[in-house]
């Protein structure tokens, strides 16, 4: 029996519209799509699955709902406690393991073992979704993420470059949504906490070893934020033509249906 407590918490309405806005401008979800959430049980991918699986009871478009994790299997990883608690959401669960951190000390070549991970781990969601015949994979970046990266892509890349909101794979068989591309990481935090979310900490060892890039980008955001409270609304604004370099895949559903909060 599905437990009351787990599926009536109900995303708080600023997720709810800034989740529906995004998908419309964006286009993202469209009638009969079949989309796969990557969640690592951080706050961020949990917090998307209770918007989404919230979202599918009133959205203008019918779509299925499923989520995936990858396990690296690093010391402390431990995935499996989630397994009841989306058997009680009613969402289907994929679960793939691969030793990527041994992987990583034999094939990793000039490269953080962050961006091999990375990139080991969207193969793996690509391929379930050809397997299983998903057609969207939906991720669990927010407005936080984007702005990091652009920051790194500039000072480390000297390129103008970030995360985009909707585009399809290079085989072209795949498209990627992040749904929370105008959402802040404090939401997603503030939501999990006060919904009682079974977060999983974060206990890559790699990650533990050294402050990377990403963490000194976010601590150079958050002091330049305390003095200026428009730097994101900013920062999006100015990102948003190169989130949907290369146009937009097929159209989804009316803005007009999608951003209010039922």
């Amino acid at each position: 029996m599905n437990n009351p407590s787990i599926n009536s918490v109900k995303p708080p309405k600023s997720l709810l519209r800034q989740v529906g806005r995004a998908i419309a401008d964006f286009r993202m979800i469209g009638e009969g799509d079949r989309i796969l959430l990557g969640v690592s049980g951080g706050k961020d991918s949990l917090s998307l699955l209770q918007i989404l699986n919230h979202l599918r009871t009133y959205a203008p478009v019918r779509f299925e709902l499923a989520v995936l994790t990858v396990d690296p299997e690093v010391p402390g990883f431990d995935p499996q406690a989630l397994k009841d608690y989306y058997e009680r959401l009613g969402v289907p669960w994929h679960y793939e393991q691969q030793p990527l951190m041994e992987q990583a000390k034999v094939h990793m070549d000039g490269d953080s073992f962050c961006a091999y991970c990375s990139r080991m781990k969207r193969g793996i969601m690509y391929r379930i979704c050809r397997e299983r015949g998903y057609n969207v994979l939906a991720l669990g970046q927010h407005l936080d993420d984007l702005a990091e990266s652009l920051l790194m892509s500039l000072f480390h890349g000297g390129q103008l470059r970030t995360m985009k909101a909707h585009y399809r794979n290079q085989e072209g068989d795949v498209r990627v949504i992040r749904p929370l591309v105008y959402c802040r990481e404090r939401q997603t935090g503030d939501f999990a906490r006060r919904a009682g979310l079974p977060v999983i900490p974060d206990s890559c060892p790699a990650c533990f070893s050294m402050p990377t890039r990403r963490e000194h980008m976010k601590a150079l955001l958050a002091q330049e934020e305390a003095g200026h409270d428009t730097l994101f609304s900013n920062i999006l604004h100015a990102i948003k033509p190169i989130m949907t370099e290369g146009g937009l895949p097929e159209p989804g559903w009316p803005a007009s249906s999608a951003t209010g909060a039922e």
